[in-house]
Protein backbone atom coordinates (compact mmCIF):
# COMPACT_ATOMS: atom_id res chain seq x y z
CA UNK A 1 0.00 0.00 0.00
CA UNK A 2 1.02 3.60 -0.54
CA UNK A 3 2.28 5.08 2.71
CA UNK A 4 3.74 8.24 4.08
CA UNK A 5 4.56 9.42 7.58
CA UNK A 6 2.34 12.05 9.15
CA UNK A 7 2.86 12.32 12.90
CA UNK A 8 4.04 8.70 12.72
CA UNK A 9 0.69 7.47 11.35
CA UNK A 10 0.86 5.95 7.90
CA UNK A 11 -1.81 6.60 5.30
CA UNK A 12 -3.57 4.69 2.55
CA UNK A 13 -5.45 5.87 -0.50
CA UNK A 14 -8.92 4.84 -1.69
CA UNK A 15 -7.16 2.99 -4.50
CA UNK A 16 -5.16 0.97 -1.95
CA UNK A 17 -8.38 -0.16 -0.29
CA UNK A 18 -10.02 -1.09 -3.56
CA UNK A 19 -6.94 -3.05 -4.61
CA UNK A 20 -6.94 -5.04 -1.35
CA UNK A 21 -10.62 -5.91 -1.82
CA UNK A 22 -10.17 -6.98 -5.42
CA UNK A 23 -7.17 -9.23 -4.77
CA UNK A 24 -8.68 -10.72 -1.61
CA UNK A 25 -6.12 -9.45 0.89
CA UNK A 26 -7.14 -9.16 4.50
CA UNK A 27 -8.30 -5.68 5.38
CA UNK A 28 -10.35 -4.05 8.12
CA UNK A 29 -11.88 -0.76 6.97
CA UNK A 30 -13.06 0.91 10.15
CA UNK A 31 -15.32 3.95 10.30
CA UNK A 32 -14.64 5.56 13.68
CA UNK A 33 -17.59 7.93 13.65
CA UNK A 34 -20.81 7.24 15.53
CA UNK A 35 -23.22 4.77 14.00
CA UNK A 36 -25.72 7.44 12.93
CA UNK A 37 -23.05 9.19 10.87
CA UNK A 38 -21.76 5.89 9.48
CA UNK A 39 -25.28 5.08 8.26
CA UNK A 40 -25.38 8.22 6.14
CA UNK A 41 -22.71 6.83 3.82
CA UNK A 42 -19.67 4.52 3.87
CA UNK A 43 -17.69 2.12 1.63
CA UNK A 44 -19.40 -1.23 1.05
CA UNK A 45 -17.13 -3.33 3.28
CA UNK A 46 -16.54 -0.76 6.02
CA UNK A 47 -17.30 -1.74 9.60
CA UNK A 48 -18.03 0.73 12.36
CA UNK A 49 -16.33 1.16 15.74
CA UNK A 50 -16.77 4.64 17.24
CA UNK A 51 -13.65 6.24 18.63
CA UNK A 52 -15.04 6.04 22.18
CA UNK A 53 -15.41 2.23 21.86
CA UNK A 54 -11.99 1.35 20.46
CA UNK A 55 -10.69 0.04 23.78
CA UNK A 56 -13.78 -2.13 24.41
CA UNK A 57 -14.31 -3.55 20.93
CA UNK A 58 -11.12 -3.61 18.86
CA UNK A 59 -9.38 -6.67 20.29
CA UNK A 60 -12.64 -8.67 20.18
CA UNK A 61 -13.63 -7.76 16.65
CA UNK A 62 -10.13 -7.61 15.12
CA UNK A 63 -8.33 -10.42 16.96
CA UNK A 64 -5.09 -10.59 14.93
CA UNK A 65 -2.76 -7.72 15.86
CA UNK A 66 -1.02 -7.75 12.44
CA UNK A 67 -4.30 -7.22 10.55
CA UNK A 68 -4.06 -4.36 8.03
CA UNK A 69 -6.44 -1.74 9.46
CA UNK A 70 -7.51 1.46 7.74
CA UNK A 71 -9.45 3.98 9.80
CA UNK A 72 -11.35 6.95 8.49
CA UNK A 73 -13.77 9.71 9.41
CA UNK A 74 -15.35 12.58 7.51
CA UNK A 75 -13.04 15.33 8.62
CA UNK A 76 -13.90 15.30 12.33
CA UNK A 77 -10.38 14.38 13.45
CA UNK A 78 -11.40 11.03 14.96
CA UNK A 79 -9.35 8.84 12.61
CA UNK A 80 -5.95 10.06 13.77
CA UNK A 81 -6.89 9.55 17.41
CA UNK A 82 -8.26 6.10 16.64
CA UNK A 83 -5.11 5.09 14.79
CA UNK A 84 -2.93 6.18 17.71
CA UNK A 85 -5.15 4.27 20.11
CA UNK A 86 -5.08 1.11 17.98
CA UNK A 87 -1.30 1.21 17.86
CA UNK A 88 -1.25 1.58 21.63
CA UNK A 89 -3.38 -1.58 21.84
CA UNK A 90 -0.68 -3.46 19.92
CA UNK A 91 -1.86 -3.32 16.29
CA UNK A 92 1.13 -3.11 13.97
CA UNK A 93 -0.36 -2.17 10.58
CA UNK A 94 -2.69 0.78 11.14
CA UNK A 95 -3.24 3.44 8.49
CA UNK A 96 -5.45 6.45 8.10
CA UNK A 97 -7.43 6.96 4.91
CA UNK A 98 -5.74 9.94 3.31
CA UNK A 99 -8.44 12.57 2.84
CA UNK A 100 -11.07 10.57 4.72
CA UNK A 101 -14.51 9.82 3.35
CA UNK A 102 -14.30 12.79 1.00
CA UNK A 103 -11.35 11.19 -0.76
CA UNK A 104 -13.37 8.01 -1.27
CA UNK A 105 -16.21 10.01 -2.75
CA UNK A 106 -13.88 12.14 -4.88
CA UNK A 107 -12.31 8.97 -6.31
CA UNK A 108 -15.72 8.14 -7.76
CA UNK A 109 -16.36 5.16 -5.49
CA UNK A 110 -19.76 4.19 -4.12
CA UNK A 111 -21.08 5.16 -0.69
CA UNK A 112 -23.63 2.83 0.86
CA UNK A 113 -26.17 4.01 3.41
CA UNK A 114 -27.69 2.30 6.47
CA UNK A 115 -26.04 -0.48 8.54
CA UNK A 116 -25.18 -4.09 7.59
CA UNK A 117 -25.29 -2.73 4.06
CA UNK A 118 -23.44 -5.42 2.17
CA UNK A 119 -25.53 -8.21 3.67
CA UNK A 120 -28.67 -6.33 2.70
CA UNK A 121 -27.33 -5.70 -0.80
CA UNK A 122 -26.58 -9.42 -1.06
CA UNK A 123 -30.15 -10.25 -0.08
CA UNK A 124 -31.43 -8.06 -2.90
CA UNK A 125 -29.04 -9.80 -5.30
CA UNK A 126 -30.38 -13.19 -4.19
CA UNK A 127 -33.95 -12.15 -4.92
CA UNK A 128 -32.90 -10.62 -8.23
CA UNK A 129 -31.08 -13.75 -9.41
CA UNK A 130 -33.29 -16.47 -7.93
CA UNK A 131 -36.70 -14.76 -8.27
CA UNK A 132 -37.39 -15.63 -4.64
CA UNK A 133 -41.20 -15.96 -4.39
CA UNK A 134 -42.98 -13.32 -2.30
CA UNK A 135 -46.45 -12.23 -1.27
CA UNK A 136 -47.65 -8.75 -0.41
CA UNK A 137 -48.97 -7.80 3.01
CA UNK A 138 -52.46 -7.59 1.56
CA UNK A 139 -52.18 -11.10 0.11
CA UNK A 140 -51.05 -12.55 3.43
CA UNK A 141 -53.75 -10.74 5.38
CA UNK A 142 -56.34 -12.22 3.02
CA UNK A 143 -54.95 -15.71 3.66
CA UNK A 144 -55.13 -15.14 7.41
CA UNK A 145 -58.72 -13.85 7.14
CA UNK A 146 -59.85 -16.89 5.17
CA UNK A 147 -58.05 -19.22 7.61
CA UNK A 148 -55.98 -20.70 4.81
CA UNK A 149 -53.50 -23.51 5.46
CA UNK A 150 -50.45 -21.34 6.09
CA UNK A 151 -47.61 -21.02 8.58
CA UNK A 152 -45.94 -17.64 9.09
CA UNK A 153 -42.35 -17.98 10.30
CA UNK A 154 -40.58 -14.91 11.69
CA UNK A 155 -36.86 -15.15 10.86
CA UNK A 156 -35.67 -12.37 13.17
CA UNK A 157 -34.20 -12.70 16.64
CA UNK A 158 -36.80 -13.71 19.21
CA UNK A 159 -36.55 -10.32 20.92
CA UNK A 160 -37.51 -8.54 17.70
CA UNK A 161 -40.41 -10.93 17.15
CA UNK A 162 -41.62 -10.39 20.71
CA UNK A 163 -41.66 -6.62 20.17
CA UNK A 164 -43.89 -6.79 17.09
CA UNK A 165 -44.95 -9.58 14.77
CA UNK A 166 -47.27 -10.60 11.98
CA UNK A 167 -50.55 -12.04 13.34
CA UNK A 168 -50.35 -15.83 13.85
CA UNK A 169 -46.57 -15.77 13.26
CA UNK A 170 -44.11 -18.06 15.04
CA UNK A 171 -40.54 -17.14 15.97
CA UNK A 172 -38.06 -19.23 13.96
CA UNK A 173 -34.75 -17.30 13.78
CA UNK A 174 -33.06 -17.61 10.38
CA UNK A 175 -30.65 -20.51 10.83
CA UNK A 176 -33.39 -22.53 12.55
CA UNK A 177 -35.67 -22.49 9.50
CA UNK A 178 -34.23 -25.43 7.58
CA UNK A 179 -33.99 -27.44 10.80
CA UNK A 180 -37.55 -26.82 12.01
CA UNK A 181 -39.76 -25.99 9.01
CA UNK A 182 -40.72 -29.58 8.25
CA UNK A 183 -41.81 -30.08 11.87
CA UNK A 184 -43.84 -26.87 11.90
CA UNK A 185 -45.45 -27.60 8.53
CA UNK A 186 -45.39 -31.40 8.09
CA UNK A 187 -48.11 -31.31 5.43
CA UNK A 188 -46.52 -30.33 2.08
CA UNK A 189 -49.78 -28.61 1.15
CA UNK A 190 -49.23 -26.04 3.93
CA UNK A 191 -47.89 -22.77 2.55
CA UNK A 192 -44.92 -21.30 4.43
CA UNK A 193 -44.44 -17.53 4.57
CA UNK A 194 -41.19 -16.13 5.99
CA UNK A 195 -41.07 -12.60 7.34
CA UNK A 196 -38.64 -10.17 8.91
CA UNK A 197 -38.88 -6.45 9.60
CA UNK A 198 -37.84 -5.34 6.13
CA UNK A 199 -36.58 -7.46 3.28
CA UNK A 200 -33.24 -9.23 3.78
CA UNK A 201 -34.04 -11.92 6.33
CA UNK A 202 -37.38 -12.62 4.63
CA UNK A 203 -35.59 -13.19 1.33
CA UNK A 204 -32.69 -15.20 2.75
CA UNK A 205 -35.04 -17.22 4.96
CA UNK A 206 -37.44 -18.10 2.18
CA UNK A 207 -34.62 -18.90 -0.21
CA UNK A 208 -33.00 -21.07 2.46
CA UNK A 209 -36.09 -23.27 2.53
CA UNK A 210 -36.23 -23.38 -1.26
CA UNK A 211 -32.52 -24.29 -1.40
CA UNK A 212 -33.03 -26.97 1.25
CA UNK A 213 -35.74 -28.66 -0.78
CA UNK A 214 -38.71 -28.09 1.54
CA UNK A 215 -41.67 -29.53 -0.41
CA UNK A 216 -44.10 -26.79 0.62
CA UNK A 217 -44.81 -23.63 -1.32
CA UNK A 218 -42.55 -21.01 0.26
CA UNK A 219 -42.86 -17.24 0.06
CA UNK A 220 -41.15 -14.24 1.59
CA UNK A 221 -43.45 -11.61 3.04
CA UNK A 222 -42.65 -8.74 0.73
CA UNK A 223 -41.18 -5.84 2.74
CA UNK A 224 -41.79 -7.53 6.09
CA UNK A 225 -43.39 -5.68 8.98
CA UNK A 226 -42.63 -2.40 7.20
CA UNK A 227 -44.83 -3.44 4.29
CA UNK A 228 -47.46 -4.69 6.74
CA UNK A 229 -47.58 -1.32 8.50
CA UNK A 230 -47.57 0.69 5.28
CA UNK A 231 -50.56 -1.38 4.15
CA UNK A 232 -52.46 -0.12 7.21
CA UNK A 233 -52.57 -3.57 8.83
CA UNK A 234 -52.13 -4.23 12.53
CA UNK A 235 -49.15 -6.00 14.04
CA UNK A 236 -49.26 -8.11 17.18
CA UNK A 237 -47.03 -7.31 20.17
CA UNK A 238 -45.70 -9.41 23.02
CA UNK A 239 -46.16 -12.75 21.31
CA UNK A 240 -44.26 -15.81 22.54
CA UNK A 241 -44.96 -18.49 19.92
CA UNK A 242 -41.71 -20.37 19.35
CA UNK A 243 -40.74 -23.24 17.06
CA UNK A 244 -41.23 -26.72 18.54
CA UNK A 245 -38.37 -29.07 19.29
CA UNK A 246 -37.44 -31.49 16.52
CA UNK A 247 -37.00 -35.24 16.80
CA UNK A 248 -34.08 -37.32 15.51
CA UNK A 249 -35.85 -38.18 12.27
CA UNK A 250 -36.47 -34.50 11.48
CA UNK A 251 -32.89 -33.61 12.38
CA UNK A 252 -31.49 -36.25 10.06
CA UNK A 253 -33.72 -35.17 7.18
CA UNK A 254 -32.74 -31.52 7.69
CA UNK A 255 -29.08 -32.54 7.96
CA UNK A 256 -29.12 -34.32 4.58
CA UNK A 257 -30.68 -31.37 2.78
CA UNK A 258 -28.59 -28.69 4.50
CA UNK A 259 -25.34 -30.55 3.80
CA UNK A 260 -26.27 -30.63 0.14
CA UNK A 261 -26.81 -26.87 0.13
CA UNK A 262 -23.44 -26.26 1.81
CA UNK A 263 -21.75 -28.59 -0.66
CA UNK A 264 -23.26 -26.73 -3.62
CA UNK A 265 -21.95 -23.48 -2.15
CA UNK A 266 -18.41 -24.91 -1.97
CA UNK A 267 -18.16 -25.03 1.82
CA UNK A 268 -15.36 -27.18 3.28
CA UNK A 269 -15.88 -29.54 6.20
CA UNK A 270 -12.96 -29.78 8.62
CA UNK A 271 -11.94 -31.67 11.76
CA UNK A 272 -9.75 -30.91 14.74
CA UNK A 273 -6.47 -31.19 12.81
CA UNK A 274 -7.51 -28.62 10.23
CA UNK A 275 -8.86 -26.28 12.91
CA UNK A 276 -5.55 -26.54 14.76
CA UNK A 277 -3.73 -25.65 11.54
CA UNK A 278 -5.97 -22.61 11.05
CA UNK A 279 -5.33 -21.50 14.62
CA UNK A 280 -1.57 -21.83 14.11
CA UNK A 281 -1.63 -19.68 10.95
CA UNK A 282 -0.56 -16.27 12.24
CA UNK A 283 -0.90 -14.71 8.78
CA UNK A 284 -4.70 -15.06 8.70
CA UNK A 285 -7.48 -13.80 10.94
CA UNK A 286 -9.75 -16.58 12.19
CA UNK A 287 -13.31 -16.19 13.48
CA UNK A 288 -14.94 -19.16 15.25
CA UNK A 289 -18.74 -19.06 15.59
CA UNK A 290 -21.30 -21.33 17.17
CA UNK A 291 -24.47 -20.40 15.27
CA UNK A 292 -27.10 -21.75 17.69
CA UNK A 293 -29.47 -19.68 19.81
CA UNK A 294 -27.92 -18.02 22.89
CA UNK A 295 -29.62 -20.30 25.41
CA UNK A 296 -28.31 -23.41 23.67
CA UNK A 297 -24.85 -21.89 23.35
CA UNK A 298 -24.64 -20.93 26.99
CA UNK A 299 -25.70 -24.39 28.11
CA UNK A 300 -22.61 -25.91 26.48
CA UNK A 301 -20.32 -24.98 23.58
CA UNK A 302 -16.98 -25.93 22.07
CA UNK A 303 -14.02 -24.10 23.65
CA UNK A 304 -12.98 -20.96 21.81
CA UNK A 305 -16.17 -20.52 19.82
CA UNK A 306 -18.16 -17.33 20.09
CA UNK A 307 -21.92 -17.13 19.68
CA UNK A 308 -23.69 -15.51 16.74
CA UNK A 309 -27.12 -16.76 15.74
CA UNK A 310 -26.76 -18.03 12.20
CA UNK A 311 -29.30 -15.70 10.64
CA UNK A 312 -27.73 -12.73 12.38
CA UNK A 313 -24.22 -13.78 11.34
CA UNK A 314 -25.39 -13.54 7.73
CA UNK A 315 -27.35 -10.31 8.39
CA UNK A 316 -24.65 -8.59 10.46
CA UNK A 317 -21.46 -10.01 8.99
CA UNK A 318 -19.74 -6.63 9.05
CA UNK A 319 -20.20 -6.49 12.82
CA UNK A 320 -19.24 -10.09 13.58
CA UNK A 321 -16.37 -10.37 11.08
CA UNK A 322 -15.10 -6.89 10.20
CA UNK A 323 -11.85 -8.23 8.71
CA UNK A 324 -12.69 -8.84 5.07
CA UNK A 325 -10.63 -11.74 3.74
CA UNK A 326 -10.49 -13.56 7.08
CA UNK A 327 -11.35 -17.21 7.62
CA UNK A 328 -14.62 -18.15 9.33
CA UNK A 329 -15.33 -21.53 10.93
CA UNK A 330 -18.88 -22.28 12.08
CA UNK A 331 -20.26 -25.16 14.11
CA UNK A 332 -23.53 -26.53 15.44
CA UNK A 333 -24.11 -29.63 17.55
CA UNK A 334 -26.65 -31.12 15.12
CA UNK A 335 -25.41 -29.67 11.84
CA UNK A 336 -28.13 -28.02 9.70
CA UNK A 337 -27.75 -24.56 11.22
CA UNK A 338 -24.03 -24.48 10.53
CA UNK A 339 -24.54 -25.84 7.02
CA UNK A 340 -27.13 -23.23 6.06
CA UNK A 341 -25.19 -20.38 7.66
CA UNK A 342 -21.97 -21.44 5.94
CA UNK A 343 -23.74 -21.75 2.58
CA UNK A 344 -24.71 -18.07 2.76
CA UNK A 345 -21.31 -16.90 4.04
CA UNK A 346 -19.64 -18.70 1.13
CA UNK A 347 -21.94 -16.92 -1.30
CA UNK A 348 -21.01 -13.66 0.43
CA UNK A 349 -17.41 -14.35 -0.59
CA UNK A 350 -16.02 -15.69 2.68
CA UNK A 351 -13.48 -18.47 3.15
CA UNK A 352 -15.78 -20.47 5.43
CA UNK A 353 -15.54 -24.00 6.82
CA UNK A 354 -17.74 -26.15 9.02
CA UNK A 355 -16.18 -27.85 12.04
CA UNK A 356 -17.74 -31.31 11.83
CA UNK A 357 -16.70 -33.18 14.98
CA UNK A 358 -18.12 -35.35 17.73
CA UNK A 359 -19.22 -32.95 20.45
CA UNK A 360 -19.66 -35.78 22.96
CA UNK A 361 -15.88 -36.31 23.02
CA UNK A 362 -15.20 -32.72 24.13
CA UNK A 363 -15.43 -31.00 27.50
CA UNK A 364 -17.81 -28.16 26.74
CA UNK A 365 -17.64 -24.66 28.16
CA UNK A 366 -20.75 -22.97 29.53
CA UNK A 367 -21.96 -19.39 29.86
CA UNK A 368 -21.75 -16.40 27.53
CA UNK A 369 -18.80 -15.81 25.24
CA UNK A 370 -17.38 -12.67 26.83
CA UNK A 371 -18.32 -10.26 24.05
CA UNK A 372 -18.02 -6.55 24.90
CA UNK A 373 -21.01 -5.01 26.62
CA UNK A 374 -23.65 -3.76 24.22
CA UNK A 375 -23.50 -0.14 23.19
CA UNK A 376 -25.95 2.32 24.67
CA UNK A 377 -28.16 4.78 22.78
CA UNK A 378 -25.40 7.35 22.23
CA UNK A 379 -24.85 7.98 18.53
CA UNK A 380 -27.10 5.10 17.51
CA UNK A 381 -28.72 5.05 14.08
CA UNK A 382 -32.51 4.86 14.32
CA UNK A 383 -33.44 1.90 12.12
CA UNK A 384 -36.68 2.46 10.18
CA UNK A 385 -37.62 -1.20 10.69
CA UNK A 386 -37.25 -1.47 14.48
CA UNK A 387 -39.91 -0.75 17.07
CA UNK A 388 -43.46 0.38 16.51
CA UNK A 389 -43.08 4.16 16.23
CA UNK A 390 -41.53 4.61 12.79
CA UNK A 391 -42.86 7.22 10.40
CA UNK A 392 -44.29 6.01 7.12
CA UNK A 393 -42.00 8.26 5.09
CA UNK A 394 -38.90 6.82 6.75
CA UNK A 395 -40.08 3.24 6.18
CA UNK A 396 -40.85 3.89 2.51
CA UNK A 397 -37.51 5.63 2.02
CA UNK A 398 -35.77 2.58 3.48
CA UNK A 399 -37.54 0.24 1.08
CA UNK A 400 -36.72 2.50 -1.86
CA UNK A 401 -33.05 2.39 -0.81
CA UNK A 402 -33.06 -1.41 -0.69
CA UNK A 403 -34.61 -1.64 -4.15
CA UNK A 404 -31.61 0.24 -5.56
CA UNK A 405 -28.90 -1.90 -3.98
CA UNK A 406 -28.42 -4.35 -6.85
CA UNK A 407 -27.56 -1.53 -9.24
CA UNK A 408 -25.28 0.02 -6.64
CA UNK A 409 -23.43 -3.27 -6.20
CA UNK A 410 -22.79 -3.37 -9.92
CA UNK A 411 -21.43 0.17 -9.92
CA UNK A 412 -19.18 -0.58 -6.93
CA UNK A 413 -17.69 -3.72 -8.47
CA UNK A 414 -15.85 -5.10 -5.42
CA UNK A 415 -18.33 -7.49 -3.86
CA UNK A 416 -17.40 -10.90 -5.30
CA UNK A 417 -20.77 -12.38 -4.32
CA UNK A 418 -22.14 -15.51 -5.95
CA UNK A 419 -25.68 -16.90 -5.80
CA UNK A 420 -26.15 -20.66 -6.12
Amino acid sequence: MTTQTLDKIQTATPQDIRHALLVGSEIAIIDVREEHDFAQGHPLFAAQIPLRRIDQEARWRIPRLATPIIVYDNGEGFARKAAIRLEALGYSDVRELDGGLSAWRDAGYELFEDVNSYSKAFGELVEHRRDTPSLTAEDVQALIDEKADIKILDARRYEEYHTMSIPTGTSVPGAELALRARTIAPDPDTTIIVNCAGRTRSIIGAQSLVNAGVPNKVYALRNGTIGWTLAGQQLETGQTRAAPEVDDVAIEEARIHARDVAYRAGVKRIGWDELTAFQADTARTLYLYDVRQPREYESGHLPGFRNAQGGQLVQETDHNAPVRGARIVVTDNVGPRADMTASWLAQLGWDVSILDVDWSAVTLETGPDGAPAARGPEGRYKRPYEGTDNKAAAMQAYLDWEYGLVAQLERDGTHGFIVI
